[in-house]
């Protein structure tokens, strides 16, 4: 009886560890559940990139839907996606940046709040701006409660101010037309 524990166990636990491993061979890892759904944009007081003197509120979300857009002129990805927003902001689509500067943290060089602006106009006067305004996350604290792992994520934040998407990866016609645009439509109804 005790060969057939000794032999059962490790088979029982291999089993267990390759059907764990199995399951994420067919997941999406842009697919994860947001524990944020449904709730509030998380409490933060933040500048405008561009003029420190006008700080940000949750507030700014309340009464429009909008999308709030995570992105740095560093991100490839974020470049690519600039121009399918342009899109979006001309079609009425209110679209806000948090943007996220990864050359802040010492262990990246540095940069000042003037290169940093300096390459935020660069970026948008080329590939087109459809911010209404960008939010400074300096600290990135507010990314950290919103969840975010790296740039770019969008969230669909209705008008009471509450997120209702959260999508980690560029935002395309194809995830614009499968993920967005339904809730987006329901939502501005």
């Amino acid at each position: 009886m005790k060969r057939i524990a000794l032999f059962l166990l490790p088979l029982a636990l291999f089993l267990f560890i390759s059907l764990f491993l199995l399951q994420g061979l067919f997941s999406d890892p842009r697919e994860r559940e947001s524990s944020l759904l449904n709730r509030p944009v998380p409490a933060f007081s933040l500048p405008d990139v561009m003029d420190e003197t006008r700080i940000y509120t949750p507030e700014v979300f309340e009464g429009e839907v909008t999308l709030l857009n995570v992105w740095g002129t560093w991100c490839v990805t974020c470049a690519i996606e600039l121009p399918f927003l342009t899109e979006l902001k001309e079609q009425g689509v209110r679209i806000v940046g948090l943007y996220y500067e990864q050359n802040l943290d010492p262990d990246f060089g540095g940069k000042s709040i003037g290169q940093i602006r300096a390459d935020i106009r660069q970026k948008l006067d080329q590939l087109g701006n459809p911010y209404a305004f960008n939010i400074f996350d300096h600290s990135r604290d507010t990314s950290l409660d919103l969840g975010v792992t790296g740039a770019p994520e969008t969230f669909l934040i209705d008008s009471q101010g509450r997120i209702r998407l959260h999508h980690v990866g560029d935002l395309n016609p194809r995830v614009w037309e499968s993920r967005f645009a339904p809730l987006y439509q329901e939502l501005t109804q």
